[in-house]
């Protein structure tokens, strides 16, 4: 117990806002769930997860001398509603967590610090993870007793919130066993009302597939036309669920600088990013975890957005940034501009289809030209 306290305190002097330790159970429920969760498509396009789900189901799977866990949360709370940027639709409303820099290199950063610290008085044997493995976090913090997980799916702590990020070092033998945390959402559904998409099929239970984090990243193609309505000017992830959550009563603003907001990047305008090339793309978004879905897929997403800015302003730099979509390289987002500019009405995007309409190769978005959405 002492040594486990000192860990602790430990990994508050490195700014970790928790830590929680649980013995490995020989099994436990997270694996069917996920196995269910894979089987009904829930998972979508995200392949990996198929690919890699007997490793995912038990951390000693992945790691057979695995005995226990230490389960660490990383503040990122926002300083204002998020939720507010929803009533701009020509600014990029971008997902809390991405707003600063990428927080998987922060904190694995900071996990190594930790471990090696750990290492240099245990001489244990451990490994690091930071959302980068087939390792169910959510389900071990549980077991931990950060948290619980919602019925929107995600950790929701009675201390945090639900805005913070998990790390975890599995380690060969036990420091404390640990007490599992209960559900405390009782009969709220605030969570899953506040869906933009309805991706919930029932509370704990998500389709990724209509879930806009997963559209806005994980997806590469042309979506059906209801998630491009229902997107508003979501660019990148989701936070809405996160944020009808009452226990955020309890939630802090981040305290490291590197999770706050960026200068701007809550002012980011859809019409100034549209014509972002490769290079510049780049640059804007160096250090960010939004530079890992690539230039095309962002540019995808705020064509979608700037269809529904458009039908509230017909201003001209919004339809400017439209056209600069119909001659793009790639052609799901020449898709999505020929989508976007239908929004703003029949006798503008009739003069545009005129002069594309027939020199178009690509027949996914001579698809877009006729109104017949994938």
């Amino acid at each position: 117990m002492e040594l486990a306290d000192t860990i602790r305190q430990e990994a508050q002097n490195l700014g970790f806002a928790a830590a929680r330790f649980a013995a490995l159970p020989q099994v436990w429920d997270a694996a069917d769930r996920l196995t269910a969760f894979v089987e009904a498509g829930y998972h979508g396009d995200m392949a990996w997860m198929e690919e890699t789900l007997e490793r995912r189901r038990h951390p000693r799977n992945m790691w057979s001398g695995a005995l226990s866990a230490l389960v660490l949360a990383y503040n990122y709370g926002p300083d204002s509603n998020p939720l507010e940027l929803l009533e701009q639709p020509e600014v990029a409303n971008i997902s809390v967590y991405a707003r600063g820099d990428d927080y998987h290199d922060l904190i694995k950063k900071k996990l190594k610090q930790l471990a090696t610290w750990i290492v240099t008085q245990t001489g244990c044997e451990l490994k690091v993870f930071v959302d980068t493995a087939p390792l169910m976090e959510k389900p071990l913090a549980q077991l931990a007793g950060l948290g619980w997980q919602g019925k929107h799916t995600n950790l929701v702590s009675r201390e945090l919130g639900s805005w913070f990020f998990l790390g975890v070092i599995l380690f060969d033998r036990v420091f404390e066993n640990g007490v599992s945390e209960r559900d405390h959402c009782g009969s709220c559904s605030a969570c899953l009302s506040a869906c933009p998409t309805e991706a919930f099929v029932g509370p704990y239970q998500l389709d990724a597939r209509k879930c806009l984090s997963y559209l806005t990243i994980e997806y590469r193609g042309a979506w059906s036309e209801s998630f491009r309505h229902a997107m508003g000017n979501r660019i990148y992830g989701c936070d809405d669920c996160l944020a009808a959550c009452p226990w955020n009563k309890f939630a802090s603003a981040a305290a490291d600088i590197k999770l706050q907001t960026r200068q701007g990047f809550d002012k980011l305008l859809l019409t100034d990013l549209a014509g972002l090339d490769d290079a510049a793309f780049r640059a804007l978004f160096s250090k960010s975890p939004i530079k890992r879905v690539g230039r095309n897929t962002l540019l995808r997403n705020v064509q979608y957005a700037l269809g529904n800015a458009v039908k509230t302003s017909q201003k001209l730099e919004v339809l400017a940034a439209i056209r600069t979509g119909l001659t793009d390289l790639d052609p799901v987002v020449r898709g999505a501009a020929v989508w976007a500019l239908r929004q703003a009405g029949e006798d503008v995007f009739r003069e545009e289809y005129e002069r594309y309409y027939e020199s178009e190769s690509d027949a996914g978005v001579k698809r877009e030209w006729e109104g017949r959405y994938d």
